[in-house]
């Protein structure tokens, strides 16, 4: 097998580091997504679905599941993102990728438990109720990325 040799050319270091205006520029044009906001619009749009099923249904039960189905999504959420903002994953790069895990680990399971704990604790589950719930608040993550206007928030200069 044949290598091929690169070919010979100055290459120059091209990394060069930002000033400190440069690197507040950079900041404001790329601002850090709000994990607290995407809970907020979460909540919201839970609620909207629970208003809807009212609408559409009329039952007191089908409320109750889709509210219970938004809240396998926000109250596993909140745990996560009060973990990843604690001041024991800001202390350095490995102890911050160590609770992201941690905290998934967390959220996923408190996720999977609240779903084995519906039919027991939610009387008269409508479990399409429930999964609408759980999806429309779910999919909030995806329509984060799109917003940049309501999710990321920039402080007027």
């Amino acid at each position: 097998m044949t290598r091929i040799q690169p070919e010979e050319q100055d290459v120059e270091d091209t990394f060069k580091p930002l000033s400190a205006e440069q690197a507040a520029e950079l900041r404001k044009r790329l601002p850090l997504l709000s994990i607290w906001r995407v809970l907020g619009v979460q909540v919201l749009l839970g609620l909207l679905v629970a208003g809807l099923v009212w609408l559409m249904s009329g039952r007191v039960a089908a409320v109750y599941s889709s509210l219970y189905g938004a809240l396998t999504v926000i109250i596993p959420a909140a745990l996560f993102a009060r973990g990843l903002t604690s001041r024991v994953s800001a202390l350095n790069a490995g102890a911050a990728v160590f609770g992201f895990f941690l905290w998934e680990m967390v959220k996923i399971g408190l996720t999977v438990a609240m779903l084995f704990a519906a039919p027991r604790l939610v009387s008269d589950l409508s479990w399409p109720a429930m999964l609408a719930g759980l999806v429309v608040t779910m999919k909030v993550y995806w329509v984060a990325l799109g917003f940049r206007k309501v999710f990321y928030p920039v402080s007027p200069t």
